[in-house]
């Protein structure tokens, strides 16, 4: 008796539907993750004792919560952020990103942890460029979805696709947790962050997007989402696995 060959199931196709101009236009969502560790100086003391006081006093973050800091009162008190936007801009341009990230505005985040997510619905067309400025804490930034778990440490470096699901978790954990960032435990993270146009021949290139890959349902939509096989998708907080909406 002959057995039937194992059946294997077709690759999820997950599709960013984001808007260019007054248009939506779609493109693929990319599975590469760039990382690297630069060498940066820490920042003085006096500037963490205020991203502290900011944090706790002002912001109140709750675990998973991902907060901007004011940049401009930081730059007053950081000698050496030319340094780091300098290194970041080094890195980039060896990934062949020429100077793109010149064109672009920073912007200071803080977080205690974040959520599974991805960033599709609203910045569907940018990837974020980001540099972890705090000491390592204990804490990966995990894609659940191409696997990447990389630590975050000062001079942790990464450029992804908006739109993959990640999530800031205690090292060695499975998924989300918010008993690993219950009250009175340092374990927050700040970090410079840029959105890069993912329409920039370099950007795309660097995370290989492919365009207009399915430009019939772009042209029915006013919005920007993220369609898995066929259908508008989100993602579980506590697992980062895509699941249909609605």
């Amino acid at each position: 008796m002959s057995r039937s060959p194992p059946l294997h199931r077709a690759p999820a196709r997950l599709v960013s539907h984001f808007r260019s101009g007054d248009a939506i236009r779609s493109r693929s969502v990319s599975d590469a993750v760039r990382s690297g560790s630069l060498d940066v100086p820490a920042p003085p003391a006096r500037l963490t004792a205020d991203w502290e006081r900011e944090t706790s006093l002002h912001l109140a973050l709750e675990p998973g919560d991902v907060e901007a800091l004011p940049l401009a009162r930081a730059r007053a008190r950081w000698p050496d952020y030319g340094r780091c936007v300098q290194a970041m801009a080094d890195w980039t341009r060896a990934l062949g990103l020429q100077d793109v990230l010149a064109d672009c505005d920073a912007a200071l985040m803080v977080c205690r942890g974040a959520r599974y997510h991805h960033d599709g619905a609203q910045y569907g067309g940018a990837a974020f460029c980001n540099l972890f400025v705090s000491e390592d804490r204990g804490l990966d930034v995990h894609f659940p979805s191409t696997g990447h778990r990389i630590p975050l440490a000062r001079g942790t470096a990464l450029l992804f696709d908006t739109a993959q699901p990640h999530a800031v978790i205690r090292r060695g954990s499975s998924g989300f947790d918010v008993a690993d960032f219950a009250a009175g435990q340092d374990c927050t993270q700040v970090f410079l962050s840029w959105e890069l146009p993912i329409e920039n021949a370099d950007v795309a290139r660097a995370l290989r997007i492919a365009f207009d890959i399915d430009p019939s349902t772009a042209s029915q939509l006013e919005e920007e989402q993220v369609w898995l096989d066929g259908a508008r998708a989100a993602v579980c907080p506590d697992s980062g696995r895509w699941r249909s909406v609605g």
